[in-house]
């Protein structure tokens, strides 16, 4: 996801394509919200593992498939390419979270997913970021033909991993289950409270890269400073955030991280509005944004993993990260026609308030735990 999230934007904006195709392209994000439609294979067919290579495979074909397209207009074959790449991705996903919570326990969840996003932003922002170094050496296409290489080899590596077994009676009653697991009370406010939470964060994301190059940094400062310094605060933010779930339990601590998250948003608002601030309020901006993305990310899964059941975890998992990405999905389409119209400053002030209407679905949340 790396690749889709801060290569690609950049290097279609270079290439001269508009913010307003920009926020049609993140909209592509609907595959993690429909993925919950092809999760039930992954608990009834085949191993976690399996599916985590297979995915990484298909990444990599797509990768080469962009590489070998004019990056300059969004053509019908390019937009399939990057659809296929983001199904993959999506159906990874779903095979990660389900083999992580087969090996978590419960009350383990914090430290695991601190891990899991550590682990996650060395990929995404370490790997995927120093990417940006190579176009000026080697061009876009040989750049993403060395993405699609890694891709191959972590499909060959992951199958070393150890296996994670899900019980025969387990595959046979997905459906059931997941009808119990509904049926439960109060699952309409705790999926309006998944949906919401950190719906600020997603309908940011497309325009923060955009607006680092047209704020004149180069692909290279982009990777450095808000690929790299901000990955290492997230990194920072997720522990802490592991820390806080300890000590306040999962419930508390989403409420007064959710408020620090929302707050965060502001930030890249006032460095957008204050140009004069110049490449150090936009730095700011950025670490500020990635600590509180971390904490408020861990507070969150650590949610999601506690409501699931291990035996159907690849259904459940899937639905509530489906319902998360909705909205978020829905909401980054327009971001580019919006940041046109308002500026960066005025849309970046605007997520701020996309998800304060979580916070009136939290108690509910809570006594799902």
């Amino acid at each position: 996801m790396g690749v889709y999230v801060d290569v690609w934007p950049v290097l279609f904006r270079s290439q001269g394509v508009s913010l307003t195709e920009l926020g049609l392209y993140s909209g592509l994000t609907l595959a993690w919200s429909l993925k919950v439609l092809w999760s039930p294979l992954l608990d009834r067919f085949g191993e976690r593992r399996h599916w985590i290579g297979g995915s990484l495979a298909a990444m990599a074909a797509s990768l080469l498939l962009v590489g070998a397209s004019d990056m300059a207009s969004l053509t019908a074959n390019l937009w399939l390419a990057l659809a296929l790449f983001c199904a993959a991705s999506a159906t990874q996903d779903i095979a990660i979270d389900a083999y992580t919570i087969g090996l978590v326990d419960a009350g383990e969840e914090g430290p695991a997913n601190a891990m899991r996003n550590t682990a996650y932003r060395i990929g995404m922002v370490g790997l995927a970021n120093a990417l940006l170094f190579l176009p000026r050496w080697i061009g876009a296409d040989q750049t993403l033909a060395a993405a699609a290489g890694l891709s191959a080899l972590m499909a060959l590596a992951v199958q070393a991993i150890p296996r994670v077994e899900v019980p025969l009676e387990g595959r046979r009653d997905t459906w059931g289950s997941l009808r119990r697991w509904l049926s439960r009370r109060g699952a309409l406010p705790v999926f309006a409270f998944v949906l919401l939470y950190r719906v600020g964060d997603s309908a940011m994301a497309p325009m923060v890269k955009p607006f680092w190059y047209d704020r004149g940094f180069s692909f290279e400062e982009i990777a450095a400073i808000s690929g790299w310094i901000g990955g290492l605060a997230t990194i920072a933010g997720a522990w802490l955030g592991a820390g806080a779930v300890a000590r306040m339990g999962i419930g508390r601590s989403l409420l007064w991280i959710g408020i620090l998250a929302l707050a965060s948003n502001l930030g890249y608002a006032a460095a957008a509005a204050l140009p004069e601030w110049g490449a150090v309020g936009v730095t700011a901006a950025s670490v500020v944004e990635s600590f509180c993305a971390g904490m408020a990310g861990v507070a969150f899964m650590s949610f999601l993993m506690r409501i699931c059941q291990k035996q159907h975890a690849a259904v459940q998992y899937a639905l509530l990260t489906a319902t998360y990405n909705l909205a978020g999905a829905l909401l980054r389409v327009p971001s580019g026609a919006l940041t046109e119209t308002l500026g960066y400053a005025g849309y970046f002030g605007l997520t701020a308030l996309f998800a304060l209407p979580a916070f009136a679905f939290l108690p509910a949340a809570r006594r799902w735990l």
